[in-house]
């Protein structure tokens, strides 16, 4: 048993001797953290569709408004907590909320006000708890273990995606939806000893990691707003959001179409998250193949610069695909939904632990408050862009293929800047910029 252990840290997660304990809390954190999430994301776009397609930009509208409010506390709260507690705070913060909600839908499950609050808050707990997630990693560890780890680590959180959309499918219509709110809480509970676990392997492998209360160093200081200033600042970082931005952008266009499509072919709320969590599954086994496979040896032979321009060749790729199922007269939402699990599954799998590792060189300030800021206010920005930019279009006569041209054209601006954004970083790693 212990032999068949080892072999798996050590073939399969790629963990150095050393390093299997870090690994497997990560992976077991990661597991948890995406299980909670996919328990609950077929709910939320079931709802999107239930609450009325019209009143979905008023939902991404609500989700950038709340960012906007939640990003300055959060600021304040990294500035003044100390790193060992900040990701259990922020974690315990929103247990309580889901505890909220498993009451409420127990109460009045039905009610369009709280599917819309479901909608926007999920939205905003998806991109906090994982950006934190991922700033902690590259806290962690190292940017040489970085390299070798994140893919692996990452597929703790598709084995996670993949059990929590699997158990959706059944709990839904058995149990009812605020039974599966009472599971996600207590996945993110379990969480906090991960946390502790890493952050003191961290100490005891690097150093200068769990600090005592009185020493400055615990916390990471800086202004409350100083994420949004870092950016601005540097190219490096607004390349990364360039390209984070074009990748909310174009979803949100496919996303509310495949919403579109979804609509005219399920006529109830059930087969609807049935559909979803079908389809979420399918994303996150692909993605859990690109984690623990693909990206770590894409990495290794073509540099992080050919991995990071890998999804939008293949973004292009689908988007191609469309205008071509179209004139074969091939069903749309067939290809559409295929087109969707390859972006979400190489966004999830290859592109984000790619993007990440761009993070293992920057201070602790970037880390938390500039990298938060582009996953979450940024990020959700663009989504808020997206969703009325596509009320606009649509107005002027756009549909499914004018929005494919639009986003192929997109990722091949998006390819040019990956490349030159992994070029960077070779740079920076070697020293010679």
């Amino acid at each position: 048993m212990l032999q068949s252990l080892d072999w798996l840290m050590r073939n399969v997660l790629r963990a150095k001797a050393g390093e299997e304990r870090a690994v497997g809390l990560a992976f077991l954190y990661f597991f948890m953290l995406l299980c909670a999430y996919y328990l609950l994301r077929p709910v939320r776009d079931a709802m999107a569709i239930g609450a009325g397609l019209q009143n979905l930009r008023w939902l991404f509208t609500g989700t950038f408004v709340s960012m906007l409010v939640l990003m300055p506390l959060f600021g304040a709260l990294v500035s003044r907590v100390r790193k060992q507690l900040l990701l259990p705070v922020t974690y315990g913060f929103f247990a309580s909320n889901l505890l909220v909600f498993y009451l409420l839908f127990r109460v009045i499950p039905d009610t369009f006000w709280l599917a819309a609050a479901f909608f926007i808050w999920l939205s905003v707990f998806n991109y906090f708890v994982v950006s934190v997630f991922w700033s902690f990693m590259a806290d962690v560890f190292r940017d040489e273990e970085a390299k070798r780890l994140f893919g692996p680590i990452s597929a703790g959180g598709g084995s996670g995606a993949i059990v929590g959309s699997f158990i959706t499918q059944d709990i839904v219509p058995a149990l009812g939806i605020d039974a599966v709110v009472g599971l996600a809480m207590l996945l993110l509970l379990g969480t906090l000893p991960c946390i502790r676990g890493l952050a003191a392997w961290a100490e005891a492998r690097h150093g200068h990691f769990v600090l005592p209360p009185e020493d400055p160093e615990s916390r990471i200081g800086g202004r409350v707003m100083a994420g949004l200033l870092l950016v601005a600042r540097s190219p490096y970082l607004l390349g990364i959001f360039v390209i984070v931005s074009i990748g909310s952008i174009t979803g949100l266009f496919m996303y509310n179409e495949l919403l579109r499509l979804v609509g005219d072919a399920y006529p109830d709320a059930a087969s609807r998250t049935q559909f979803f969590a079908r389809l979420d599954m399918a994303v996150n086994i692909l993605a859990w193949v690109f984690q623990g496979i693909v990206v770590s040896w894409l990495i290794r032979a073509v540099n992080l610069s050919g991995a990071l321009v890998t999804i939008p060749i293949v973004a292009l790729l689908t988007f191609i695909a469309l205008p071509v199922a179209f004139v074969a007269a091939m069903p749309l939402l067939t290809v559409l939904a295929a087109g969707q699990v390859l972006r979400r599954a190489g966004e999830f799998g290859i592109a984000k632990p790619s993007r990440e590792v761009l993070f293992t060189i920057v201070d602790a300030e970037t880390k938390y408050k500039a990298k938060n800021f582009i996953d979450t206010v940024m990020q959700r920005g663009s989504d808020w862009v997206g969703i009325w930019l596509h009320v606009l279009l649509q107005s002027l006569g756009f549909g499914l293929l004018g929005f494919a041209t639009l986003c192929g054209a997109a990722m091949v601006a998006a390819g040019v800047i990956s490349f030159g954004l992994g070029r960077s970083f070779e740079r920076r790693g070697a020293g010679t910029s």
